[in-house]
């Protein structure tokens, strides 16, 4: 048995049918050279060997009497693989385009909370003749960086499966259920444990602060200069309550590429993501009439992980970045969205040690459920100041290829969390070279068709980052080149950002 902490939780007690609060994964899959077996079967039977591999695969939750406290862990010993390995067929042709449709639909209805919370569809019909997986976990059990490791343990790194030692047989009470008892004693411990650990982190929490504040008076700009420090975002059309119907899209880009670009043009890969969904969203609210004077800003959750760190648990925190829409002159908006979040960074690392302590609150269940009920019933989202006007994630991935079941993942697309007030989330993951990006979006605000019209901003922003003088150029300041008027510079070619989709 094994308590959740406040920030787990609170993924459970945030969900409503309109807010599904699971993560998932596209994958597509290249069948082995003269394949002629039944990959659904070799999925469930590898799955039926390992899962036990991977505790979020086969625990599930145990709710505290009266929601006194949050819900706990226990394990699960009787999982219905055919429940949660389904088989599903596109219809002809089978397009990406068609994929994309079907996963925001499998991605828009709720994990049943009697049951592990994990589900594994095998999606073929696709007219190249690969095959696709999306799974879905719940961000209660699983994080970017813990879905990673839970990727090495259900995958290998090379065509031959590896043998797994089966698990050893559970010695038990004979309890199908646990007690109210023994439910309020392990939250009392648990809480009791908390407080203690509170206790002990007062010096550093004192001393994090202190440096931290340190680290946000040296960010201080001269007169003139564009502020680090972010106000309320303005409103637009992303900060409106949502539905649970989605739209969906992907993206496939070169990491090798954009890392030499970000070199090039002196920024880092997450500048280089950073700066294309400033210019996408620029142009996409710009054509509609709806691009507000201010600044958007981007929230992006950044993981509070310790190195070698491995637990099947959330450890993240959020910081905002401004995506400096409002400046129209390219290489000085791409200096703002670099100064700003690694500001951001900075800030974080300094308060690292006390951002992702656990902090039990008696009765926290039922008061959270129903601020989000009441958030999402009432339309409050877009009556509300705004914090951030879009998500923007960047999860490190597994630098290597991966095979399920002996078949070798080409592409690792992330299927992301929108929110009330956060209509649109944008992840992008590493993988084998490539940095995949998944668009997902509540489909009321981006329908399915304005999904991939972002796509294609996105494409085209890749375009003109590539344009940018080099980052001597800019300390230089020449930085009218691409911006005067009957002057138009030198673009080549883009190597990257063409849009995968089925040969």
């Amino acid at each position: 048995m094994d308590q959740l902490s406040s920030m787990d939780a609170s993924f459970l007690h945030l969900e409503t049918p309109e807010t599904p609060m699971h993560v998932g994964s596209l994958m597509l899959i290249d069948l082995p050279e003269g394949y002629e077996g039944d990959y659904y079967e070799d999925v469930k039977v590898m799955l039926g060997k390992r899962f036990h591999l991977a505790t979020v695969l086969c625990r599930k939750l145990a709710q505290m009497p009266f929601e006194l406290a949050e819900p706990v862990w226990i394990d699960d010993d009787d999982i219905d693989l055919d429940y949660h390995v389904r088989s599903l067929t596109l219809r002809r042709p089978g397009t990406m385009a068609q994929l994309e449709t079907l996963i925001a639909r499998l991605h828009s209805t709720l994990l049943d909370r009697s049951r592990p919370l994990w589900e594994l569809y095998i999606i073929e019909g696709l007219e190249n003749g690969q095959v696709a997986l999306y799974t879905k976990a719940h961000h209660s059990g699983v994080d970017g960086k813990a879905g990673a490791e839970l990727a090495k343990v259900l995958y290998d790194t090379s065509p031959q499966m590896r043998d797994v030692p089966p698990p050893r047989r559970k010695r038990t009470s004979g309890k199908y259920q646990l007690g109210v008892t023994e439910l309020l004693q392990a939250a009392a411990n648990n809480a009791a444990q908390q407080y203690r650990k509170l206790a002990e982190l007062m010096p550093t929490a004192a001393k994090a602060f202190s440096t931290a504040a340190g680290v946000v008076a040296s960010q201080r700009t001269s007169n003139g200069s564009r502020s680090l420090n972010l106000g309320l975002a303005p409103k637009t059309i992303f900060n409106d309550s949502i539905t649970n119907q989605r739209s969906y899209s992907t993206l496939s880009l070169s990491l090798a590429e954009i890392k030499v670009l970000g070199k090039r043009v002196g920024g880092t890969v997450n500048t280089i993501v950073m700066a294309m969904c400033s210019i996408a969203l620029h142009h996409f609210l710009k054509e509609r009439g709806l691009l507000p004077k201010e600044a958007l800003i981007a929230m992006v959750p950044v993981s509070l992980r310790s190195e070698g760190d491995s637990a099947m648990n959330n450890q993240v925190s959020m910081v905002r970045v401004d995506l400096a829409t409002d400046i129209d002159d390219l290489p000085a908006r791409f200096k703002a969205i670099h100064a700003s979040s690694e500001a951001a960074k900075a800030v974080v690392k300094e308060l690292k040690p006390v951002l992702g302590v656990d902090i039990p609150i008696t009765g926290s269940p039922w008061l959270m459920t129903g601020l989000a009920s009441l958030l999402g019933r009432s339309n409050l989202a877009s009556r509300l100041p705004a914090v951030g006007n879009v998500l923007i994630s960047n999860v490190p991935g597994p630098p290597m290829a991966l095979y399920v079941a002996g078949a070798r993942m080409m592409h690792y697309y992330p299927v992301s969390i929108p929110y009330h007030g956060s209509a649109l989330n944008i992840t992008v993951q590493s993988y084998a070279g490539l940095l995949d990006l998944g668009v997902t979006a509540c489909r009321r605000v981006l329908s399915q068709a304005e999904s991939h019209e972002l796509i294609e901003h996105l494409k085209a922003a890749l375009r003109e980052i590539e344009a940018l003088p080099t980052a001597a150029e800019i300390s230089g300041g020449d930085l009218t080149l691409l911006n005067e008027p009957g002057k138009t510079s030198s673009k080549k070619k883009s190597a990257v950002g063409q849009r995968e989709a089925p040969q």
